[in-house]
């Protein structure tokens, strides 16, 4: 079904540019198509991710929401683009609602001293999606800050 409503609007703008006509289509559009009408890959994360973050990922693929919550220290602080989440409680909420029963798919990793940055695909519900930046500090095997960007 996605792919059909993706090529009805990419129909639609070549319609819209005229018979004949040159569109240009911006890198940004095309990989918004690709990623629309291509399946997301079986893998949910490439072997090399750190282990902390790795533990993230696996979590939201077992759809375990004890796991998700221990990776994080117990005052950890996730900052979802500009809304704050602190402690336990308040992110097993917010996973319980917005992560769990979704899915997550690592595109790419930047380690750097103190933690990683996972390039992600993430798909509520397991369907649909878009790509994220998940920059996580890391002390003592677990996350003590969260910093979630989508593009």
């Amino acid at each position: 079904m996605r792919r059909v409503h993706v090529v009805a609007l990419l129909g639609a703008v070549v319609l819209a540019a005229g018979v004949g006509g040159t569109l240009a289509v911006s890198p940004h559009l095309r990989a918004v198509a690709r990623d629309a009408v291509a399946p997301a890959p079986d893998a949910v994360s490439p072997p090399a991710v750190e282990p902390t973050a790795r533990r993230y990922v696996d979590a939201v693929a077992a759809k375990d929401l004890d796991a998700l919550v221990a990776v994080f220290a117990p005052d950890a602080l996730i900052v979802d683009v500009t809304r704050e989440i602190r402690g336990h409680d308040a992110i097993r909420h917010w996973a319980e609602t917005e992560v769990i029963g979704g899915r997550l798919t690592v595109l790419g990793e930047t380690p750097r001293p103190g933690g990683t940055t996972l390039l992600v695909r993430f798909q509520p519900g397991g369907a649909g999606g878009f790509r994220a930046s998940y920059s996580f500090d890391i002390a003592g095997g677990l996350i003590t800050r969260a910093e979630l960007q989508y593009a």
